[in-house]
């Protein structure tokens, strides 16, 4: 299932505190998938690694009650008290069988030991599967019951439109959109431990903002991505050096084309990087302007992105034009 379905049903079931269960590979953003529902719901998020846990943790502690002259549990502290949010339970089936025990009384009644879940929060898990070679359990069936299941996929346009609403180095962003397969290598067969996912294209991004000399590169992506990958990143990148000025493109709606894929790939992100950067209406004219001689699927490629990220442009008269040339594309 796509990033941008998930988040929709998620979202709906989190309202309707539906405990559910997300599934996927090492390194897509799952975590980040759930952190960002919260976010936007302005809700509160807990993030409990049950990998990490032993029974007592999610449980509590006995002691004794004077008063009562019996034993009680004293509720962890990480655990909500009040107002709404999601509970998130992190590397479920990563936990030991007795942890995840620990956990069926939570997920289903909504209280373990003395400790009851607030009406306002939601419980959300996620895991690896089985054969990604992450430490697992088999997930006990009364337990998986007690979830709505999902199974993430890997998709190019979901991350290249999270890409660009998080500012990811526009190098990275056109390296991927011209090389859709090396988003995500992970092969459960290799023994390789550097391969490319989502998570480590961020870590590339860090390296790309930090002081690291040249010379370090290619060692210090590889080990984020892996080899071949790195190598074709930098190669790529090479490509973004040779770009027309894409400042003067949108200050003046001129400049050079080429007809290289690569080329192609590297200047349509710099462009529309470069407008969301520093957007006017001037600039998206300029912009609508220039792409009207860009080779078609390359002028479409601008405006969906443009699109996807919020930039209304049927007011503009260019964008009239535009759209008598390339709406054949479009249908």
């Amino acid at each position: 299932m796509r990033a941008t379905d998930l988040i929709s049903a998620i979202d709906s079931l989190v309202e309707q505190r539906v405990p559910t269960f997300l599934w996927g590979a090492p390194g897509i953003g799952k975590s980040s998938i759930v952190k960002q529902i919260a976010k936007s719901k302005e809700i509160g998020f807990i993030d409990l690694r049950l990998a990490l846990m032993d029974p007592t943790d999610l449980k509590g502690i006995p002691f004794y009650d004077k008063d009562l002259h019996s034993a009680l549990w004293a509720p962890p502290a990480f655990l909500p008290k009040d107002k709404e949010g999601i509970l998130f339970l992190d590397e479920l089936n990563s936990a030991a069988p007795t942890v995840q025990a620990s956990a069926y009384q939570l997920i289903l009644d909504r209280r373990v030991g003395e400790y009851e879940l607030p009406d306002g929060w939601a419980i959300v898990a996620a895991g690896n599967r089985e054969g990604d070679r992450g430490v697992t359990y088999r997930m006990p069936s009364p337990l998986a019951n007690r979830f709505v299941h999902f199974e993430m996929d890997v998709n190019v346009e979901d991350w290249r439109l999270w890409a660009y609403g998080s500012g990811v180095d526009e190098r990275v962003i056109s390296y991927i959109s011209y090389k859709n397969e090396h988003l995500f290598t992970f092969d459960p067969k290799s023994d390789v431990k550097s391969f490319a996912t989502p998570r480590s294209w961020e870590y590339v991004n860090s390296v790309l903002r930090s002081s690291v000399s040249d010379d370090l590169l290619l060692d210090i992506i590889s080990g984020a991505v892996g080899r071949d990958a790195a190598t074709s990143f930098l190669a790529f990148c090479k490509v973004m050096n040779k770009l027309p000025d894409i400042k003067s493109i949108l200050e003046t709606g001129s400049g050079e084309y080429s007809d290289k894929v690569d080329v192609l790939y590297a200047l349509s992100t710099g462009l529309v990087s470069a407008y969301l950067k520093d957007k006017s209406d001037e600039k998206l004219e300029n912009l609508l302007r220039y792409t009207l001689e860009l080779k078609s699927e390359f002028a479409v490629i601008v405006v969906q992105d443009l699109q996807r990220n919020g930039i209304t442009m049927e007011h503009s008269d260019m964008f009239k034009e535009w759209v008598r040339k390339f709406a054949y594309l479009l249908s």
